[in-house]
């Protein structure tokens, strides 16, 4: 299951992990967001223990999307030790994304 990254936990949870952490911003009304939901899911299974995987929801925590200059979504962070090491905006296939996390262990 995706974590749920917030304003709140945004530093504990992924600044300060220790591991690379993905995180797909995303709104409830974006099409594409709905549509790479289900791959984000998958992939926090298969990553389980290896890789945080987790969504912010940008109507709700508008300052991660402020900090980071979200302006489009969804829009997917890859972070490793508190910095971005890639992104990914749009929906793309898992295999994409896949490609990413393993480049960033």
């Amino acid at each position: 299951m995706a974590l749920e990254f917030t304003d709140a936990n945004f530093q504990t949870e992924v600044l300060n992990s220790d591991k690379l952490t993905v995180v797909d911003f995303w709104a409830e009304w974006c099409g594409p967001c709905r549509a790479i939901g289900p791959v984000i899911e998958e992939l926090s299974k298969d990553y389980a223990g290896k890789v945080n995987i987790g969504k912010v929801n940008v109507d709700v925590n508008p300052q991660i999307s402020i900090d980071y200059g979200i302006t489009s979504i969804p829009a997917i962070l890859f972070i490793k030790d508190g910095q971005v090491v890639d992104k990914q905006v749009g929906a793309v296939p898992k295999s994409v994304l896949e490609k990413k996390i393993q480049a960033n262990l």
